[in-house]
């Protein structure tokens, strides 16, 4: 119980701080967040509100990475395992979605509505904001990557953390094709 008041503090903290960010023109330009093991870093302008993880409803035929619809603040959020989705719908992948129980500690980042997605990515740890000098190098996207993969940031720790651009994930055809 204490880990979720830490939790929700942890993301009243960061809301108050993307607010600030966003009015005062701040140099803060991502929300840091770790997702699948890997280092990721999403706009602020197309980022949204951060939800403590909800049960969801399961919804059939669609691909294993949509787990389904959550109900945050009354609206239906279509909510999506990006890790899955990227490793795509490899036959040799994990069978199964995650459970409730798996997912407890994970939160849920909205898409800025802006982007025209009703959508919330599994985010399995948040790790506050970042803006450009919380980073010593940045290496273009990989040619082989997705379009929506931006470039690759490393930290003074020598750690890499990955872009996503949100808006062109959600203009990606795969990903609006959540049918199975």
């Amino acid at each position: 119980m204490a880990n979720r008041q830490a939790l929700r503090d942890l993301q009243s903290r960061l809301a108050s701080r993307l607010q600030a960010a966003r009015s005062d023109g701040a140099a803060v330009a991502w929300l840091a967040a770790e997702c699948g093991g890997r280092r990721l870093l999403f706009p602020l302008s197309q980022a949204s509100e951060i939800f403590a993880w909800t049960p969801l409803q399961p919804l059939p035929y669609t691909r294993p990475w949509f787990l389904g619809v959550a109900n945050l603040r009354g609206q239906l959020v279509g909510v999506v395992d990006l890790p899955r989705f990227v490793r795509g719908d490899d036959p040799g992948a994990p069978a199964g979605r995650r459970a409730d129980a798996q997912m407890a500690e994970s939160s849920l980042l909205c898409l800025n509505a802006a982007l025209g997605l009703q959508c919330a990515l599994v985010v399995d740890r948040l790790c506050g904001l970042r803006g450009g000098d919380a980073f010593v190098s940045v290496l273009p996207r990989p040619d082989d990557a997705p379009a929506w993969y931006g470039g690759i940031y490393t930290d003074p720790q020598d750690q890499p953390w990955q872009e996503i651009d949100l808006q062109l994930l959600a203009a990606t055809p795969s990903f609006l094709q959540i049918a199975a």
